[in-house]
């Protein structure tokens, strides 16, 4: 990787949506030696393996370190790899005034108007008839095929004097043509006709699918020195990218190797509305994981050896980073920030608190973020909402619930969070990434 801020802009342009993005770190990890277990079978684990798992939207992956979890614990970064946007509605063709739109639903916290006047595709997943059974498969229309027209100012007077007002099921239907013929069923017939290398696939051949609208602009550097990085979806692509490279850079015979505990990455989908599924952290994707991982341990020299309350044990000894994009201060709106606690683009990670435990980070894992910050040259920044402010959340506090483990909150500053296209600084990626390292790299234990 000889930039990380290049490799960061292609990792989003190959990932519109969740699964995208699973399938874009799936062939990542690979080609770093880590091959693919599935939850069906049965699990049997060793020193050195590298080994992932996908559920859905979600991925985990994991290198076992030289001693069993129950004995040395995890170094676990977690992230997400959904975003707020548009997603298509089970009965999407809509005909109204001569045109061809697109029935949709806001999916999380969207800064609606971002999505205006923007050249729009369609990407995710489709289940499609395979013969007796079912088959999942990847779409992406890859062109602009949607847009979500602003009302001209000449009909709307007062709008820059009494601010834009937007009803999602009025005012965000986009338009997708003006012929007759068009439907959702024949574009997504189209592109699966594409992938397989024939004219077209029928469209009883599509049973259900999970689309969703992303910007076509790329991802991009900007400003007067290239110190800006523009994209959509670095809330928060950019944590999964961070982590995934921070875990392929343990090579064999590095420290990180030899490491005692076992280094794991997990990428959640759906936590920008919960988490509540069963891909999401409040599922039991990671606990089940780490569980199979402790249990299938197999010592050297030992036969169906199993550790007796192993995972248990191995959660005491471990530690979490939720790693989520923050907010940085504002130029226009500093008076929305905590004072004394305002993020600045291009200074480095922030950890995140929040005594009502919307953060998951308390003083031993805030600890622990800062000594690794130190041995890597790096000062952290804090964040804390103002306490008239309600605050976010991420999956620290939900992952933490629901391992037992020791997690911290943090992640690199941004504006313009949940918007189409958002926009962090060059200078955070890799400092983000060296601190990784050095957490994968690890042995400190929890205090007693």
């Amino acid at each position: 990787m000889q930039d990380p801020v290049a490799d960061l802009l292609a990792f989003i342009d190959r990932s519109p949506t969740p699964h995208h993005a699973v399938a874009t770190v799936a062939a990542l990890l690979e080609e770093a030696g880590f091959a693919r277990l599935k939850e069906a079978e049965v699990w049997s684990v060793a020193p050195g393996d590298r080994r992932y798992v996908v559920r859905g939207g979600s991925i985990a992956a994991f290198e076992i370190g030289s001693a069993p979890p129950a004995e040395a614990g995890f170094r676990i970064v977690g992230a997400h790899t959904d975003s707020p946007n548009l997603r298509v509605k089970p009965n999407p063709d809509v005909r109204a005034h001569g045109y061809a739109q697109l029935a949709v639903e806001p999916y999380g916290g969207v800064l609606l108007h971002t999505w205006l006047d923007r050249d729009l595709s369609l990407a995710g997943r489709v289940v499609v008839r395979d013969g007796t059974g079912l088959r999942s498969e990847l779409v992406d229309l890859e062109r602009p095929v949607l847009r979500v027209p602003s009302l001209a100012i000449h009909l709307n007077r007062e709008l820059n004097q009494e601010g834009l007002k937007l009803n999602a099921q009025q005012h965000m239907v986009p338009v997708v043509g003006l012929s007759e013929k068009i439907s959702l069923a024949r574009l997504i017939g189209d592109a699966i006709g594409g992938k397989r290398g024939r004219k077209s696939a029928k469209p009883t051949e599509v049973l259900a699918y999970d689309l969703m609208t992303y910007d076509t602009q790329p991802a991009a550097r900007a400003g007067a020195e290239g110190e800006l990085v523009l994209a959509p979806r670095l809330d928060n692509l950019a944590s999964c990218h961070a982590a995934l490279r921070a875990l392929i850079a343990g090579r064999r015979g590095s420290a990180a190797h030899r490491a005692a505990s076992t280094r794991a990455i997990v990428f959640y989908d759906h936590e920008e509305v919960g988490s509540r599924s069963q891909a999401g952290a409040a599922g039991s994707f990671l606990a089940d994981v780490l569980t199979r991982v402790s249990a299938g341990f197999a010592a050297p020299g030992a036969k169906g050896r199993t550790a007796e309350q192993a995972f248990e044990r191995a959660a005491s000894r471990s530690w979490l980073v939720s790693a989520d994009m923050a907010h940085a201060v504002h130029p226009n709106y500093a008076d929305r920030h905590e004072p004394g606690h305002r993020p600045v683009l291009g200074r480095g990670p922030v950890i995140k608190r929040n005594v009502n435990q919307s953060y998951a980070t308390d003083a031993e894992s805030a600890g622990l973020f800062t000594s690794l910050c130190e041995e890597v040259g790096v000062t952290p920044q804090h964040f804390v909402a103002r306490s008239d402010l309600g605050c976010g959340s991420t999956i620290g506090p939900i992952s933490a619930a629901r391992g037992g483990i020791r997690t911290v909150d943090v992640g690199n500053p941004m504006l313009s969070m949940h918007s189409c296209r958002e926009m962090a600084a060059a200078a955070d990626v890799a400092p983000m990434i060296e601190v990784l390292r050095a957490f994968f790299a690890s042995d400190v234990r929890p205090p007693a």
